[in-house]
C-alpha cells in the first residue's frame, strides 16, 4: 500500500476535535504519517465550523491558507460549514468536500483518490520540477457520502483515537440536536440526536483507559439528551440504562457507565442543558467518584423574554435554581457558561435583566458572544434585528463583568489544595488544570500527564500560580 503524509486542522467544538482524531487514527492505521502544516505533505485536512459568522469566515481562510501552504497537496475538507456550502469550499481550493456524515469513509476516499490517480511519492528532483510548474499532482472531484455510509439519523461510531500529545481524552456520546432553537443552525448541519450505546461507551472508556489517559471529557452536541433514542427505539438491554429512568434523566447512566470503564481516570462533562441540573441529578452525580467539580451549562441569556425568543426552555430563575443543585451538592465547584447578547428585538433593560443575572449567578468562567445571523435559521427573520455596533458593545460590558465575577472566584482559590493535572510547560512554568477547571502555574518541572497536589498561593494579572505539597 502507498503511503502520504496528512496534516490536520481542526476549528469549532469538542465535538469536532474528537472526530479530527478518530480521523487521524483511520489514516495512521493504514500506515499514513501525521506531519505539520507546510511541511511539504500529501493530504491536507479540515474539519470545519458553522455555529457564527466569524467560524464561516475562518473555515473559508483556513482552505485559502491550506492550499496557499501546501499547493501540490489534496485538500479534503468536512464538517458543518461544508455541510451547509459545499459549493463555496470547492471554489476556495478544497479537492474533496464532505460534511458531518460517514468520518470513515470520507477517510478511505482521500486515500482512495491518491491512490487511484497514481500519486506516488515523487523524487526531490521531480517534486521540485512539479512544485515549480504549478501542477497538482492529485485533481479530484467532491466527495459525497454513498448509499452504504452512515446517514445523519444514525450514530457513526467513530472509536477514539490514541491522539499524540495529549493528556484530556475526548469520548463522544451523543450527535445532533432536536432542540432546534431559533439562533442555532446546529441541528441542519448535525441531523437529529442520537446516542451511542452503553455497550459501546464502556468498551471504548476502558480503551482510553488503557492507553494512559488521566482525564476523560464526555461529549457530544446536545449531551443532555443521551439515550432518548435509545429508549424510543426500545433497547431495553442494558440495566444501567434501565435503571436510569424516571426523574433522573438517562445521561446519568452514561456517566456512570464511564466512571466504571475507568476508575482511575477524572471525568469531565461536556455543555449541558441546564434545566436537567436538578437536585436529583446532582444527588446522583455528587455520588459519581471520579466526576470533576467542573459543569458548563449552555445558559444563552439571562432574561426571559429573549429566551422564549430563542426556543430555550426554561426561565432565568430555573437556571439560578439549577446553580444553586450544583453548589448545593459541590462545594468549591466551578461553573462556567455560554451567553448571547444583542439577539434580535433585545432592548436596553432586557440586556439589563442579563448583566443582573451575571452578577447574581457568580460563576467561574463565561463566554459571551454577540449574536450571529446564520441564513436559514428562524431568528435570522426577526425583526428589530440589533445593530451589529451595538451587539459588540453588549458584549464587552458583559465581558467586563463576568470576568470580575471570575476574578471574584479565583480570590476564592488562594490558600486551597487541590489535584492538578498537568500538560504543558509555558513561559518557565509547569501547567495544568484543576478539577473544576482552573488553569494552575507552578514553578516546578512536572512530568506531562501527571496528578499532583497543589497548594494555590498567588493570583497575578488574573492567572493562578502554586506550589507542589507533595
Amino acid at each position: 500500500m502507498q503511503q502520504f503524509t496528512f496534516c490536520t486542522m481542526t476549528l469549532g467544538c469538542k465535538v469536532n476535535q474528537y472526530e479530527t482524531i478518530a480521523i487521524e487514527g483511520l489514516l495512521r492505521e493504514q500506515g499514513h504519517s501525521l506531519v505539520a502544516l507546510g511541511d511539504g505533505c500529501d493530504i491536507c485536512i479540515l474539519n470545519t465550523c458553522a455555529v457564527t459568522e466569524e467560524s464561516v469566515k475562518k473555515s473559508q481562510k483556513a482552505i485559502k491558507r491550506m492550499r496557499k501552504s501546501e499547493p501540490n497537496a489534496l485538500i479534503a475538507v468536512c464538517g458543518c460549514y461544508t455541510e451547509l456550502d459545499s459549493e463555496t469550499a470547492e471554489k476556495l481550493g478544497a479537492d474533496i468536500v464532505s460534511g458531518t456524515e460517514d468520518r470513515q469513509g470520507f477517510a478511505l476516499k482521500i486515500v482512495e483518490f491518491l491512490t487511484d490517480k497514481g500519486s506516488v511519492p515523487l523524487s526531490d528532483a521531480e517534486e521540485q520540477t512539479e512544485r515549480q510548474e504549478g501542477i497538482p499532482r492529485v485533481q479530484a472531484k467532491p466527495y459525497t457520502a454513498g448509499a452504504e455510509a452512515v446517514p445523519l439519523s444514525v450514530f457513526e461510531e467513530l472509536p477514539p483515537g490514541n491522539s499524540e500529545n495529549r493528556t484530556r481524552a475526548l469520548l463522544k456520546i451523543q450527535d445532533g440536536c432536536n432542540n432546534f432553537c431559533t439562533y442555532c443552525i446546529v441541528p441542519y448541519a448535525r441531523g437529529r440526536s442520537r446516542s451511542l450505546s452503553i455497550e459501546r461507551i464502556t468498551e471504548y472508556t476502558t480503551k482510553l483507559a488503557e492507553q494512559g489517559y488521566r482525564e476523560i471529557v464526555i461529549t457530544g452536541i446536545e449531551i443532555s439528551s443521551w439515550g432518548k433514542d435509545i429508549v424510543k427505539q426500545g433497547d431495553g438491554s442494558s440495566a444501567l440504562l434501565q435503571e436510569s429512568r424516571g426523574t433522573v434523566p438517562l445521561l446519568h447512566a452514561a456517566i456512570q457507565a464511564v466512571n466504571n470503564a475507568a476508575p482511575t481516570a477524572r471525568l469531565r462533562l461536556g455543555s449541558l442543558d441546564p434545566s436537567i441540573m436538578t437536585e436529583e441529578l446532582c444527588l446522583e452525580l455528587s455520588k459519581v467518584s471520579n466526576l470533576c467539580n467542573h459543569f458548563h451549562l449552555s445558559i444563552q441569556s439571562g432574561c426571559d423574554e429573549i429566551l422564549t425568543k430563542m426556543g430555550r426552555k426554561y426561565t432565568a430563575q430555573q437556571v439560578l435554581n439549577s446553580i444553586e443543585s450544583i453548589r448545593n451538592h459541590f462545594e468549591n465547584c466551578g461553573i462556567t457558561a455560554d451567553m448571547i447578547v444583542g439577539f434580535p428585538g433585545e432592548t436596553d433593560t432586557e440586556f439589563e435583566q442579563t448583566l443582573e443575572f451575571i452578577e447574581k449567578a457568580k460563576l467561574s468562567e463565561m463566554h459571551i458572544f454577540p449574536y450571529s445571523e446564520r441564513p436559514g435559521t428562524t431568528a435570522a427573520k426577526m425583526p428589530k434585528q440589533v445593530d451589529k455596533t451595538i451587539r459588540k458593545e453588549r458584549a464587552q460590558k458583559a465581558k467586563k463583568l463576568a470576568n470580575e465575577m471570575s476574578l471574584d472566584f479565583k480570590q476564592t482559590q488562594i490558600g486551597k489544595t487541590m489535584e492538578i493535572l498537568f500538560e504543558q510547560e509555558k513561559e518557565g512554568y509547569t501547567v495544568g488544570h484543576s478539577d473544576n477547571y482552573l488553569e494552575i502555574k507552578v514553578p516546578e518541572k512536572v512530568e506531562r500527564n501527571t496528578i499532583s497536589k497543589v497548594k494555590i498561593t498567588a493570583i497575578k494579572r488574573g492567572a493562578l500560580y502554586g506550589k507542589i505539597v507533595e
